[in-house]
């Protein structure tokens, strides 16, 4: 029986990585993601952002070339806390499916179920490597600094191309700037749900 725990963060804020132990052999990681997270805010809501990533024996982020931006985490997901509302039909585990017909704001300091949606990736990690997943308040930046954007599409990008979530209308400090936490352990287990592929025979 796990013990539990909680960590704590900005709500607009660079958030926490949670890193596997050094990976004991080669895997291949093929499919939908899908997180479960047991979260409360100090607030009436809050943007949860979410980042898969690959890290080397050194601890050295692993980016690759998206379809705009040269330095792209393995993969990303999504989710304004008050649109945590399930179509119960569509859901599948691997797959949350998200009504967005009502928002349904957060009492602050109570404990939400939270579903979060994480784009299919298609990866081989060498034995040795680790998978982390950062749980922030704002978009994604590649810790290698800013690359040259694409003219009318940006002219700086930091990691997620030229989609970002910074306009303060849609995010007011009041609303989206509290304290949020993740909560772990027995009755409230946080996790990821990873494709990973057993390796032949």
């Amino acid at each position: 029986m796990g013990r539990r725990g909680s960590v704590t963060y900005d709500g607009l804020g660079k958030g926490v990585t949670f890193l596997t132990p050094p990976l004991l052999r080669e895997t291949e990681i093929t499919g939908p993601i899908a997180a479960k997270l047991f979260v409360s805010s100090s607030t009436s809501d809050a943007d949860l952002f979410l980042i898969v990533r690959a890290f080397s024996p050194n601890l050295e982020e692993v980016v690759f070339q998206g379809a705009l931006d040269p330095h792209t985490p393995l993969a990303q997901g999504w989710l304004r806390a008050s649109h945590r509302k399930l179509d119960a039909k569509l859901t599948l585990p691997y797959r949350p499916y998200h009504t967005h017909d009502e928002k349904q704001p957060l009492a602050p300091g109570k404990l939400y179920e939270l579903d979060v949606e994480i784009w299919p990736t298609c990866i081989v990690l060498p034995a040795g490597y680790r998978i982390g997943l950062t749980v922030r308040g704002r978009d994604y930046e590649y810790p290698g600094g800013p690359s040259t954007g694409l003219g009318t599409l940006g002219a700086v990008f930091t990691g997620v191309g030229p989609f970002q979530h910074n306009d303060p209308r849609d995010r007011p400090a009041e609303v989206f700037g509290g304290k949020v936490t993740i909560y772990c352990g027995p009755g409230r287990p946080s996790h990821v749900m990873l494709p990973v592929i057993p390796p032949a025979k």
